[in-house]
């Protein structure tokens, strides 16, 4: 039998085709259908696959980031437990507002008895932080390089702790001359100094209480 070639073949009777290009054509127009079908609703579907996966990767990167930070959450917390009361047992090193007089007497005895000259010790008003409060001396001393070491030894041997620290404090020779300065060359020291106490419990809530209210002030 005479095989038929593709430009014989009449598409207006397929049923009188060989069965090889039956066959053929079946595929092809099965191969057809799939790609149009592909094209019309699986090529959206793989996009919007592409983009859960994403999202998966996206969310599962959270979760586990999310996990880490609550499993150390509790250490976190007993940590910040402990530094909440080893700043309330420094705080309780400060003076309290009965000694806070009495200290400053104590700290200007201190100079005078290492020999240095208070031309001027006069504590400020106070102003009160969170948990404590400061108070601002303004002070002029005059005595030597040694004197002034004396002092801040005798300071620190108080039975408080006293902070003081520093502020637009000046150190120069009292009566400056070509001489320059020598061992015992009377210095003098002049600026404020801030000293520290803290706060009772009635008073760090009326504290927090007058914290609270300027805040919602300024929102």
């Amino acid at each position: 039998m005479k095989k038929m070639s593709l430009k014989e073949l009449n598409f207006n009777n397929t049923g009188s085709w060989p069965r090889e290009f039956k066959v053929g054509f079946g595929i092809v127009v099965g191969l057809l259908i799939f790609g149009l079908l592909w094209w019309l609703f699986i090529r959206d579907k793989a996009t919007e696959l592409q983009g859960l996966e994403q999202t998966e990767t996206s969310l599962r990167q959270e979760f586990e980031t999310k996990q880490g930070r609550a499993a150390n959450l509790e250490p976190l917390t007993l940590q910040l437990a402990q530094m909440e009361q080893q700043l309330q047992q420094m705080l309780r090193q400060l003076p309290s507002k009965t000694e806070m007089p009495d200290l400053i007497v104590d700290v200007s005895q201190t100079a005078l008895a290492t020999g240095i000259s208070n031309e001027l010790f006069q504590p400020g008003p106070e102003t009160p932080k969170e948990f404590y409060a400061e108070k601002p001396i303004a002070l002029r001393m005059v005595g030597t390089y040694h004197q002034f070491g004396a002092f801040v030894s005798g300071v620190a041997s108080l039975p408080r702790v006293v902070i003081l620290t520093m502020h637009d404090i000046s150190l120069k020779p009292k009566n400056p001359d070509k001489s320059g300065i020598k061992v015992n060359t009377p210095l003098e020291l002049a600026g404020t100094v801030k000293t520290y106490r803290y706060l009772d419990a009635e008073e760090a809530a009326e504290q927090e209480k007058a914290t609270a209210t300027t805040g919602k002030g300024k929102g």
